[in-house]
């Protein structure tokens, strides 16, 4: 895919909300303009390489331009993050026994519970203090009968995991992975926690590179 090409595939999908913050925020008419027009786009990406997605859209040779963005679709990106967040959360979704949370979590996640059972994939070996902590989360999020709560703590969790990681092995999708979700969603790096094994991150991120997205 040509470079002109990537770039309009990725802004199509960059949140509205990192184009620009608080009075210097583009206005929507404004924004769907850009996005139709080639000089439009043009700006769109510069802005964007030179603040907040500086590795995904470095200028590089031949089709490697905002790589990242076009190996990683948002459905390919959504699937490793619930994926790092059920496993995350395995201490505490192998320790919950109660039939209703039991049946609930199986139906919410799907293969993730089953990932976040597997002591092969991670053995789950925390500090006690973060397994409590851990317990007393998912504990908190299952309290609420709606499943969103439950999945968008999972969700939060795999985002960090996976921006960490990223940011070290995976610059590109690390960008990527934040442009995909309004700008509130994310907190600063410094300020976020992990506790996934790299090898294990490294382990899903592969799995789900090679995957296809129909599987």
């Amino acid at each position: 895919m040509s470079g002109t090409a990537a770039l309009r595939t990725i802004l199509s999908e960059v949140d509205p909300s990192w184009h620009g913050d608080g009075p210097d925020r583009i206005e929507p008419e404004l924004l769907a303009a850009a996005r139709n027009s080639a000089l439009g786009r043009r700006l769109l990406g510069r802005w964007l390489a030179a603040g907040d997605a500086p590795a995904l859209l470095a200028p590089q040779p031949g089709e490697g331009f905002g790589a990242a963005a076009l190996r990683w679709p948002r459905a390919r990106v959504e699937r490793l993050v619930r994926d790092l967040g059920a496993l995350a959360y395995a201490p505490a979704i192998r320790a919950e026994v109660r039939r209703d949370p039991v049946r609930r979590l199986k139906q919410a996640l799907d293969n993730a519970y089953l990932l976040a059972l597997d002591s092969l994939v991670w053995d789950g070996k925390v500090q006690a203090q973060l397994g409590a902590q851990l317990n007393a989360e998912l504990d908190a999020a299952l309290r609420d009968p709606d499943d969103r709560t439950m999945l968008d703590l999972l969700d939060r969790r795999g985002r960090a995991e996976l921006r960490l990681w990223a940011e070290r092995r995976d610059p590109g999708l690390a960008d990527w992975s934040r442009l995909l979700l309004p700008r509130a969603l994310h907190d600063p790096s410094s300020t976020l926690v992990a506790h996934l094994p790299p090898e294990t991150v490294e382990r899903l991120h592969s799995h789900h590179g090679a995957r296809p997205l129909a599987a």
